[in-house]
């Protein structure tokens, strides 16, 4: 079993466009998605669920966009 894990990493705005546009293309033609994060290989499978979430708090807002799986 894996160790737990939370973090965020930040990237230009010209990587960030770079990984939503493989992500997109991976959704459309229904192929696993993969994506290196501080080190480490994730794989998103096929069944993956997306998600926006926004929120507001503090003066400040955030929108996240959510990739989710179980294992």
């Amino acid at each position: 079993m894996k160790p737990e894990r939370d973090l965020e990493k930040s990237y230009s705005n010209k990587e960030f466009v770079e990984k939503l546009r493989r992500l997109a293309d991976s959704i459309e033609t229904g192929e696993q998605f993969e994506i290196q994060i501080a080190g480490e290989r994730i794989y998103v499978p096929v069944r993956a669920t997306f998600t926006i979430e926004h929120e507001r708090a503090d003066g400040e807002e955030e929108i996240e966009f959510q990739v989710k799986w179980s294992i």
